[in-house]
């Protein structure tokens, strides 16, 4: 049992660690044997492919290669176990391959940047595209690997499902079985995407106590429904409801529960503890950390019931400890560049890591202006390009591995060294690059984006998240915030509202800019502020930054900032922008899936406009959840669970860019300086903000008043 193999937070369920030789599995003979009584838990959570892509998340492809898996001969029978180790070796092998191959592709480019000779020039691409196709087949292998580990195991058929809920019970007074079609509902289909049967029920809606239990059934996790679960069980049942049903499923079949993986209390015992891993892997920061009463029923439970049995409780205690710690060292802030900086540790990194850093600087050399020119149907003007190429070669340099300060968010304080950034005052703005910008502030916008969860998204409304973002401010701006009338959740459910920090932020962001604008104190530097806002929110965008972009284009839609005289003088290309910003902005509010969209978000970097999605899942929400005879539909929260999958599928690619202290210090303290500006009352005081009048034509205008007002007195 790997306590330490599973990887906690977004996306770890895509970042497999690399195969090693475990001693779970061994082989005697023709026979294969699996540590006494212990399923394999290296990482239970199905992540958010499965949330996303459903049943369709496992192609006909992985069909077709699971059943030549473990035999050698085509009347061989097929062994699960004889799958594992077989596939095992062929993922220890290629990875092995891969990562050599990844090392040696690093060191001539890095010749390459040196020396620029034609020979290494001439072979940099051919390696590169072997290492696209070694990726991809590390990567396929990995899915299979996923699909063994989930396919069939511990599952039991629905009919049984009945069962499932009659062996948590704890009355035993009323024993009559309930039927199935109480519990769930179902709609058939014509045809299944990945084995082509007829007649495949579809779920459509179930009960609370019948939701749960689907859980149990035997294609819960190739279906994606147990991802799915976990993140919308909120608005039909709370934490301790869905707690105390796995509880209670895991008391009654525990000590029954033999070593035959085909008998029932055995499927359900193991599977009960597959569901409380994925929960705790996945949903530890939005349910235990937050509820310390949920965290201490379950420690208690599995050092009473489940420890004194078997090595279960000492493998969950383990793992609750590692969640916790690195809950607390803010896990997600510092992400994937950390496992980067040693040498000495390449070979223990995550595979994803190795994706990253290799889709870093192949993907990087394609203009992002394509994919905006396949979604709108108009010719946008020509973009300003990706990042510089000496800033890519600065990527992985020696300051990359200096100690990173670490912020909950914009507005906390910081290092006193650069307590005087507001009276330098905008005049740095104007001396760095709007790339040099851009990447600090991507930065900047990712610690706060990755330390969000897909279920802080959910029942915002609540929350007083609103349509327009003046509303958000002003619900947001109260510390006490009214859970009632708007909840969708149960009254008893509690939620993490990380969210309305999200929004402080992005607010914060935009007065900013409002406020460097107006207080500017010529024409000449206010010119030159809106133009280079405008630079860097076009370069936000160009980078998949559309948190950013979208937060200065709500400071320059400012109804101050839009009247200010310096937009006549503005040069036309770079006011042609604003119009481009606001084409991305619709675009972006079009359909809550459109950055999902074909396969750039998997290779590209991409942080979404947090008030953006919140609006799309509050669309979804808008509605019934339940049906006329009290079922919930699942079909709703189905659709609600792949839009918000989408979060952590962005943090599973997290920017690379070399960090500048200095600027981002800067940068946070202007942003604190401004959070809570007015800006009208800054304009009032700036004299560049009006409309100027020449003195002999304004002396003019007040004789000519002063004169109509004699003759009206006369």
């Amino acid at each position: 049992l790997q306590s330490n193999g599973c990887c906690i937070g977004p996306g770890f369920a895509e970042e497999n660690t690399e195969p090693e030789e475990k001693t779970i599995i061994k082989i005697a003979g023709n026979g294969y044997l699996l540590s006494p009584g212990l399923p394999d838990f290296h990482s239970c959570s199905p992540g958010w492919s499965s949330a996303f892509y459903g049943s369709e998340c496992f192609d006909s492809e992985v069909h077709s290669y699971m059943k030549n898996l473990g035999k050698q001969k085509s009347s061989e029978s097929q062994n699960i176990d004889a799958k594992k180790v077989e596939l095992e070796q062929l993922l220890m092998m290629e990875t092995k391959n891969y990562r050599k191959t990844i090392k040696f592709y690093q060191k001539l480019l890095q010749k390459e940047r040196r020396s620029k000779g034609p020979e290494t020039k001439s072979m940099l691409p051919k390696l590169r595209g072997q290492l696209q196709e070694m990726k991809s087949k590390v990567q396929f292998l990995e899915l299979v690997k996923k699909y063994i580990m989930y396919a069939e195991q511990w599952g039991v058929e629905s009919c049984v499902l009945p069962t499932v809920i009659h062996n948590g019970r704890t009355d035993t007074m009323d024993l009559a079985p309930m039927d199935e079609s109480a519990l769930l509902l179902y709609y058939s289909t014509e045809k299944h995407h990945c084995n082509n049967q007829n007649g495949i029920r579809v779920l459509q809606a179930g009960t609370p106590l019948g939701l749960m239990a689907y859980l149990y059934s035997r294609n819960a996790f190739l279906d994606g429904y147990v991802q799915q679960f976990l993140y919308t069980f909120r608005y039909f049942c709370t934490q301790e409801e869905f707690l105390q049903f796995l509880l209670d499923r895991i008391s009654s079949t525990l000590s029954s529960a033999s070593l035959d993986p085909s008998a029932s209390l055995t499927k359900i015992c193991n599977r009960s503890f597959y569901i409380l891993q994925a929960w705790i892997e996945d949903c530890y920061s939005v349910d235990f950390a937050t509820n310390t009463d949920l965290l201490c029923t379950l420690k208690a439970f599995i050092s009473s019931k489940v420890a004194p049995l078997n090595g279960y409780g000492e493998h969950f205690l383990s793992l609750l400890e590692d969640v916790s710690a690195r809950k607390s060292g803010s896990v997600h802030q510092c992400s994937s560049m950390d496992k980067w900086e040693e040498e000495s540790e390449e070979d223990k990194k995550p595979l994803h890591s190795l994706y990253k850093k290799l889709s870093e600087d192949v993907s990087r050399k394609a203009s992002f202006g394509v994919f905006f020119l396949q979604n709108f149907n108009r010719k946008l003007p020509k973009s300003v390009g990706p990042i510089a190429q000496n800033q890519r070669e600065r990527l992985y340099t020696i300051p990359s591995v200096l100690p990173k300060p670490c912020y909950n968010s914009f507005t906390e304080e910081f290092p006193v060294s650069f307590a005087k950034a507001d009276e330098v005052g905008p005049y740095l703005l104007i001396e760095y690059t709007a790339q040099q910008l851009c990447c600090q502030l991507t930065l900047l916008q990712q610690e706060v984006f990755h330390k969000c969860h897909p279920v802080h998204f959910l029942n915002s409304r609540a929350l007083g998240v609103k349509d327009r973002s003046v509303a958000v401010q002003k619900a947001v701006s109260t510390e006490t915030v009214s859970l009632q009338g708007c909840n969708l959740f149960l009254s008893k459910c509690i939620q993490d509202q990380y969210l309305l920090q999200l929004l402080r932020n992005a607010d914060s962001i935009s007065t900013w800019v409002a406020a460097e604008i107006v207080t500017c104190h010529t024409s000449k530097l206010q010119v030159g502020l809106l133009s280079k806002f405008l630079l860097i929110a076009k370069c936000c965008y160009e980078q998949r930054n559309f948190a950013t972009a979208m937060q200065i284009l709500a400071g320059l839609e400012n109804l101050i900032v839009r009247q200010l005289p310096a937009w006549k003088i503005l040069p036309a290309k770079v006011a042609e922008i604003m119009e481009e910003l606001k084409a991305v902005e619709v675009f972006l509010k079009s359909d809550s899936l459109c950055l999902m969209e074909g396969e750039r978000f998997k290779t590209l970097p991409t942080i979404p406009s947090a008030h953006v999605l919140a609006m799309h899942v509050q669309q979804l929400e808008t509605g019934g959840f339940t049906m006329t005879n009290g079922a919930h539909k699942w079909t709703k929260l189905r659709n609600i669970a792949k839009v918000v999958s989408q979060v952590h599928a962005f943090q599973e690619n997290p920017y690379t860019y070399t960090p500048d202290f200095k600027l981002q210090s800067y940068l946070r303290r202007r942003i604190t300086h401004f959070k809570d500006a007015d800006i009208s009352a800054l304009a009032a005081d700036n004299c560049a903000n009006f409309h100027q009048i020449p003195a002999e034509k304004h002396s003019r205008i007040i004789q000519d008043t002063l004169r109509r007002m004699k003759a009206t007195f006369q």
